[in-house]
């Protein structure tokens, strides 16, 4: 008998993503609660010993109330990535331990030994690494790295037959490069390549899974959480790729068990619905810095999207989900390692504009130098391919304290350099 797979996602490709996640979270708990209840249960019990067997066969499941183990699917879980697919305008999506666990299970299940990766050559350092020495050493998979922008070399990249995955992220971390999504599908689809978007950078701005993408991955740990105080992922797609990831005796979701804990999923779903309104105060406070920027020093190097000069800002306006703009992280070329840090340190311990951290989504303002940071992994020559410079400091916007307040606080920070 053929085991089957149940979809257990949603269908919201015609709603907008603050639209699509209201109808998703209108759920009540067990006891008519108006917040979901948590299922703590890590194993689950059957009527009988037929309807055990049936869900082991992948004939029964969720949608007829029966689960099996909280490492296959548990329903508090089940119900954030209900919420998560709506967002994404994807039919399901699953959430895991960490944004890598969901990217390295997406290339694991895509990929076969012996498989081949397209990717961009400008990616979050840990992904970058992943695709360099992990899956070529352990999994015989290798990746062909290409300027993403350039979509003829990335056409010529692809091998029909052997090429599994086209992987970009839809604004690159961190020099926010815009991925062209829908011609990038088109490109990847004539070669049956299958395509799959990193969205961290712009959740709520960018819905990939409508402009063509098959498959979406986040860091949940950044802008959806919001709070820098979790470690979370997802992957969001068609009902056909994510059920077999999750497959009781093939998929990579049950056997590596990046399981996340449903009394995280639970803390999360309650963040969810204000994300649209975070995103929106990330992105306005994001542009009136970079105008601020510009007028102070018009010689400062600023990279956003949302600046004209930016080489994808009609691009990005033309792509994003309306009134959500052009992304909560900007970056000022400071040229050297040593300016890098002087304005940094300056920043955090003498003005208190921010804070000097890896991560971003928080509702202060962060920053990293990139280079000696989150793409340390990457070798000289890889960072200058990718367009990162020694002294490229990335911000992630906060959005506490007045527009006033911290604008003060980077002049006079800036001024002493």
């Amino acid at each position: 008998m053929d085991r089957k797979t149940v979809n257990v996602g949603i269908e919201s490709k015609k709603e907008v993503p603050a639209e699509a996640l209201a109808a998703a979270r209108h759920k009540l708990g067990e006891h008519n609660g108006i917040n979901m209840s948590i299922e703590a249960s890590n194993t689950f019990t059957f009527k009988d010993s037929d309807a055990m067997n049936r869900a082991f066969l992948g004939e029964v499941g969720p949608k007829t109330g029966i689960y099996i183990y909280s490492r296959h699917l548990n329903p508090t879980i089940l119900n954030l990535g209900r919420q998560i697919a709506a967002m994404e305008g994807t039919e399901t999506a699953y959430c895991t331990a960490s944004g890598m666990s969901a990217i390295s299970s997406v290339f694991l299940q895509l990929c076969n030994t012996g498989g081949h990766v397209v990717a961009a050559k400008t990616l979050y350092g840990g992904t970058h690494a992943l695709l360099t020495h992990f899956l070529p050493q352990k999994c015989n998979i290798t990746t062909t790295f290409v300027d993403i922008v350039d979509l003829e070399e990335v056409d010529k990249a692809m091998i029909e037959g052997k090429t599994s995955v086209l992987y970009f992220e839809s604004i690159s971390n961190p020099t926010l490069i815009v991925a062209n999504i829908p011609e990038l599908s088109k490109i990847a689809h004539a070669k049956g390549v299958k395509v799959v978007v990193d969205n961290t950078f712009a959740p709520m701005i960018l819905s990939p899974a409508k402009l063509g993408a098959d498959v979406v991955v986040h860091s949940i740990s950044k802008y959806i959480s919001g709070e820098a105080d979790i470690i979370a992922g997802a992957v969001c797609g068609p009902a056909d790729i994510v059920d077999q990831m999750r497959d009781p005796h093939e998929g990579p979701l049950m056997l590596l068990g990046p399981t996340m804990n449903p009394k995280l999923a639970f803390e999360i779903s309650g963040r969810i619905p204000h994300l649209s309104m975070r995103m929106k105060k990330h992105c306005k406070r994001a542009m009136k810095y970079v105008t601020k920027m510009k007028e102070l020093d018009p010689n400062l190097d600023v990279l956003y999207p949302g600046l004209k000069e930016h080489p994808q800002h009609s691009l990005l306006k033309s792509m994003s989900n309306k009134d959500y703009g052009f992304g909560g992280v900007f970056c000022i070329d400071m040229k050297t390692e040593g300016r890098a840090y002087r304005l940094m340190d300056k920043l955090q311990n003498s003005t208190k504009f921010g804070f000097m951290g890896v991560s971003l989504g928080y509702y202060e303002t962060l920053m990293t130098c990139s280079s000696r940071s989150t793409n340390s992994m990457m070798d000289s020559k890889e960072k200058e391919s990718a367009g990162i410079s020694p002294g490229l400091v990335r911000f992630s916007v906060g959005y506490v304290g007045t527009f006033e307040q911290k604008w003060s606080q980077f002049t006079k920070a800036y001024s002493e350099m």
